[in-house]
């Protein structure tokens, strides 16, 4: 099975809920489950390419250390999280639908602060 190299970098505080860790360099197969489930299970039959929705359930599935409720609302990044999928908005590249290549740098930044 192939794999896909990625960096993942975490800012603005978002760090402390990954290990206090800022990067991270992670591996995911080229195909993965069309529902984006992460856990080893029997062979399944719908797959799709890896896609940053798979990534983000996949960080929160084996990367996220505590509190899940701050990284992700729903399916997706809470609001206040800004996705950057090589230096660009993830806004302009498809958000989660965008289909992750070798090397990718995808940075995770709070723009929320307490006050």
């Amino acid at each position: 099975m192939s794999t896909i190299d990625l960096t993942i970098e975490f800012g603005g505080g978002l760090e402390l809920l990954f290990g206090n860790v800022r990067s991270h360099a992670v591996s995911l197969p080229t195909r993965v489950p069309a529902s984006n489930s992460t856990t080893l299970s029997p062979p399944v039959s719908t797959t799709k390419p890896a896609d940053v929705d798979y990534l983000i359930h996949h960080l929160r599935d084996h990367v996220l250390k505590e509190r899940p409720e701050l990284f992700m609302e729903g399916d997706t990044v809470r609001p206040g999280i800004l996705v950057l999928i090589n230096d660009t908005d993830w806004e302009l590249e498809g958000e989660g639908s965008y289909q992750l290549c070798d090397c990718d740098e995808i940075v995770f930044i709070s723009t929320l602060h307490g006050g």
